[in-house]
C-alpha cells in the first residue's frame, strides 16, 4: 500500500515537473530565464490562463492547439510530461521510499531535459549540468549519512571519475565523435551509476553506445543521416544510464554468470 502511494505520487510530481521541464527545453538553448515570463504561447505569446497549463490533459482537451490563436502545440510537450511521470513512477519502484530517491528523481529529470535539447539543438547545456553535478553530491551524500552506507558515496564520487575520463579519451582520440558536452555529461552518469556499483558505471556507458551504434547503423542504411552528418549521444547516454538504474543488477549479475 505505501509503495502504490508512493508511485503515484511520484508519478503526480512527474506530471509537474515534466511541465516545468518543457520551458527549460525552451528557454536554456536561447539562454532565458525559466523562471520569469510565465509560459506563453509560442506564437502569439499569449500568457497560458491555469486551465490550459495542466500537464498532459490540457493539450488532449485543446486537441493540441492554443486556444487563442491555434497554433499547433508539439506533441514534444505531453510527451515530456508523460514520459517524466513514467521515470519518476518506476524510479519509486526502483528505490521504495529510500533517501536516494530524490537524488534519483532529480536525476531521471534532468536526463529527460538535456536528451532533448541534444536532439533540437545539439547541446548539452552547462546551465542544466553544473548545477546538477553541485546539487547531486550533497544530495547523495545526504543519503549516505542517513543511510549509514558512506561507501556508496565514495563509489559515487569514483563512478564520475570513470565515466567522464573514458570519454575524455574518447574526445581526445576523435572530438567529432564525442563532445566536451557528453564528457561533462558523465560526471553526471558516474555519480549516480556508481552509487549501485562502479560495474553500473561500465554497464550504463556500454548500452549507451551500443544503443548510439545500432540507431546510427540503422540512420545510415534506411538513407536518414549520411557519414558525416552528427548524431547527438547525449540521449543514448542517458537511456542506457536509466536502464542501467532499472535493469543494471540482473543485467550484471547474467553477465558474471
Amino acid at each position: 500500500m505505501v509503495t502504490a502511494m508512493l508511485v503515484l505520487l511520484c508519478a503526480v510530481l512527474g506530471l509537474a515537473v515534466g511541465s516545468f521541464l518543457n520551458v527549460v527545453i525552451v528557454r536554456v538553448p536561447l539562454r532565458q530565464s525559466v523562471v520569469r515570463p510565465r509560459s506563453r504561447c509560442p506564437g502569439c505569446a499569449t500568457q497560458l490562463i491555469e486551465r490550459d497549463n495542466v500537464p498532459v490533459l490540457s493539450w488532449l482537451l485543446l486537441h493540441g492547439r492554443c486556444r487563442t490563436c491555434a497554433e499547433p502545440i508539439p506533441v514534444r510537450y505531453p510527451l515530456v510530461e508523460a514520459g517524466t511521470a513514467a521515470l519518476f513512477a518506476v524510479a519509486a519502484l526502483r528505490f521504495g521510499a529510500a533517501w536516494v530517491l530524490p537524488g534519483y528523481l532529480l536525476f531521471f529529470a534532468v536526463l529527460v531535459a538535456i536528451s532533448v535539447i541534444d536532439l533540437e539543438h545539439f547541446l548539452v547545456p552547462n546551465r542544466i549540468v553544473y548545477p546538477t553535478v553541485l546539487a547531486s553530491v550533497p544530495l547523495l551524500a545526504a543519503a549516505a549519512a542517513l543511510g549509514d552506507d558512506g561507501g556508496r558515496l565514495v563509489r559515487a564520487l569514483v563512478g564520475a571519475v570513470l565515466a567522464a575520463g573514458m570519454l575524455l579519451v574518447i574526445h581526445l582520440i576523435s572530438p567529432r565523435g564525442m563532445g566536451m558536452g557528453d564528457v561533462k555529461l558523465a560526471v553526471l552518469l558516474g555519480l549516480y551509476l556508481g552509487w549501485l556499483s562502479l560495474g553500473h558505471v561500465f554497464l550504463g556507458l556500454l548500452l549507451g553506445f551500443v544503443l548510439g551504434s545500432v540507431l546510427g547503423i540503422a540512420l545510415l542504411v534506411t538513407g536518414v543521416r549520411g557519414r558525416k552528418d552528427h548524431l547527438p549521444f547525449a540521449p543514448f547516454l542517458a537511456a542506457g544510464a536509466v536502464l542501467a538504474v532499472l535493469a543494471g543488477r540482473p543485467l550484471l549479475d547474467w553477465y558474471l554468470g
